[in-house]
């Protein structure tokens, strides 16, 4: 998922240099909702891995 992020980030940098700012907006977006649904998945991740581990 971190990896669609970074893709999206490339496209919207990419068309921001040429001057596509609506699609570098759109995928400047994406990223960005990527980026924080990855990062609530992380930290799910770990809280649960914390629960299952056996004292």
């Amino acid at each position: 998922m971190l990896y669609y992020a970074l893709i999206f980030l490339a496209v919207a940098v990419i068309a921001g240099i040429f001057g596509f700012s609506g699609i570098a907006g759109a995928s400047a977006g994406i990223a960005q909702i990527l980026f924080y649904l990855f990062l609530i998945f992380l930290v799910v991740s770990v809280i649960t891995g914390f629960v299952r581990r056996k004292p």
